[in-house]
């Protein structure tokens, strides 16, 4: 209880400060702001603060700030009070709540197969019980899978499995799920369909799958293989762990484990499905929200299995969370916070193409650390598209194939969702799923793992960046 009432108090010592400066300090400099701005930015920050303290679910605080959001926008007028309802339903963006909620059914049925289990007990015995093998070896494979399937879908097929190898080992799976979730971000970024905020930003710049492949996957590439070596580093105490149960492991039958072949046919067949759909659905025109979906009603049908036991594998904290986190992002936007910062930081750069390259990937990286790269990227790129227009900075663009500002914006929002827990969906998903399974994941144990390997592949692939623009012809 006290260390609550401590925690609290710092949240708002915090939001107190914060409002001091945005108040009284950023008039004298020059910022002005609105009160619908002070106020909605005052919510986010808050909403941060606490949630850094961990002195309440992060699902009952995304809840309390997202009424508090409603209400502040009523009273400075940011939407009437007959369209709350129309506000709230438009800031919740369904396509990703969908997309989760239908992977989670499938994940779910599967995982009433055994074959998590067996796949676990499989890598372990092939790595021999050797911590570091095992948490190379799913972080490459976490990587690579994120780059050709959704990046939340990747983690909620890793995570069960993990977990399934730290249970036979007695070792605790934390360190291993975050390894896992920082390579599928960083995977993800490299192509098209591996990350929700890529999908955005190739249908508004018309950049096609082989575009991402050869833009930017190669400083994605370096800046992975980077990252191996700080994982190393970070984890060194946790990886020199020796299993006192490696041999009895070597001696499990992973064949016993699989309880339901017909099962696994159907649920692993039907997962193909989705994951071949998801490939196609930009040319097939149907949102990965309405594949997953159908996969998971048609898994239900053929399998029969009991609607209680598949909806029993749904995190949902983490969907409602989401549901809170949009509505009070979607303030802090319609306030014109996010527009405003954006376009002040890029006057720094006097519209000159590397400098403004730099800063749209850090200021990127930063800020899609503590808000979900998703709408930060729909925020982002209609000023990207303005900002391109600046006469100065087209001319500098015309010289490049692709314009480089949107490789800047994917690769800060990608890399930048390692942060802290709440940068990207799948840090959201992975904690949501480990804590059902026993292993509750916090905001502060993330930070302090997920923030430095951020600074270290963010500034990796930025320079792999620069160096393509200035020395690869066709780039």
């Amino acid at each position: 209880m006290a260390s609550s009432k401590i925690g609290l108090a710092i949240g708002l010592s915090f939001i107190g400060a914060a409002a001091a400066v945005m108040f009284f300090v950023f008039p004298v400099v020059g910022f002005e702001f609105s009160l619908a701005m002070i106020l909605t930015s005052l919510i986010l920050l808050g909403i941060y603060a606490i949630l850094v303290t961990e002195v309440l679910h992060r699902m009952t605080l995304a809840l309390f700030g997202a009424a508090i959001t409603i209400v502040v926008g009523v009273a400075v007028g940011l939407f009437p009070p007959q369209e709350t309802v129309h506000f709230a339903v438009q800031a919740i963006d369904f396509n990703t709540i969908g997309l989760l909620l239908g992977m989670m059914i499938i994940v779910g049925v599967i995982a009433e197969t055994g074959i998590f289990q067996y796949a676990g007990i499989k890598a372990a015995k092939r790595a021999k019980g050797d911590i570091w093998k095992i948490m190379l070896m799913f972080s490459i494979l976490t990587a690579v899978v994120s780059g050709f399937l959704d990046n939340v879908t990747t983690v909620l097929l890793m995570v069960p499995v993990t977990i399934s190898i730290a249970r036979v080992l007695s070792i605790n799976p934390v360190p291993m799920i975050l390894a896992e979730v920082l390579a599928s971000n960083v995977g993800g970024t490299a192509t098209l369909i591996g990350d929700p905020p890529n999908i955005m930003i190739g249908s508004a710049a018309g950049l096609t799958f082989n575009d991402f492949i050869v833009y930017l996957a190669p400083e994605i590439i370096g800046a992975f293989l980077v990252s191996i070596v700080v994982m190393k580093l970070l984890f060194r105490k946790y990886i020199k762990q020796k299993p006192a149960n490696v041999e009895q492991l070597l001696q499990l039958d992973e064949n016993a484990e699989l309880r339901d072949r017909s099962l696994i046919k159907k649920s692993l067949g039907v997962l193909g499905g989705v994951i071949i759909l998801f490939v196609f659905h930009g040319a097939l025109n149907i949102e990965p929200s309405v594949i997953a979906l159908a996969g998971a009603g048609f898994l239900l049908v053929i399998t029969r299995i009991s609607p209680e036991i598949a909806l029993g594998h749904v995190a949902w904290s983490t969907l409602i969370f989401f549901v809170g986190l949009f509505i009070i992002v979607s303030g802090v936007e319609q306030a014109g916070v996010m527009e405003f910062l954006a376009q002040e930081a890029i006057k720094i750069t006097g519209g000159e193409i590397v400098p403004t390259v730099l800063l749209v990937v850090w200021m990127s990286a930063f800020a899609s650390a503590f808000i979900d790269n998703i709408p930060y990227a729909a925020t982002m790129i209609p000023l990207i598209e303005n900002v391109s227009m600046d006469p100065v900075l087209a001319e500098q663009i015309s010289k490049f194939a692709t314009n480089p500002l949107w490789w800047a914006l994917a690769m800060g929002a990608g890399l930048g969702g390692n942060g802290t827990l709440v940068g990207a969906s799948a840090n959201l998903v992975s904690a949501g799923l480990s804590e059902r399974m026993g292993y509750p994941i916090s905001f502060n144990a993330f930070l302090k793992v997920g923030f430095p390997l951020m600074l270290v592949t963010t500034a990796v692939a930025s320079m792999l960046l620069i160096a393509m623009m200035l020395f690869i012809p066709w780039f």
